[in-house]
């Protein structure tokens, strides 16, 4: 796999990524209410618990594509 084709890669990783990470959080905002009654009975955790563990959950995504995708992107593009 040369160089620029590994650059895709990781431009396409990051793009794909944001976009869920994006969509993930738009869906949650809007369908708040919805999302904490049905998780709440799916999981048995109280619906108030429910907004933290989403809360948490995007915050850890954003950390996990930006170390695993966006840094290794930016610096492939340093290197060509």
């Amino acid at each position: 796999m040369t160089l620029e084709q590994l650059t895709d890669l990781f431009k396409w990783m990051t793009v794909i990524n944001i976009g869920i990470l994006v969509l993930s959080s738009v869906l949650i905002m809007v369908l708040r209410n919805v999302m904490c009654r049905m998780h709440g009975k799916m999981f048995g955790i109280k619906e108030d618990s429910v907004a933290v563990v989403a809360y948490g959950y995007l915050g850890m995504f954003k950390v996990l594509v930006i170390a695993f995708n966006l840094v290794p992107y930016i610096s492939l593009q340093l290197m060509q």
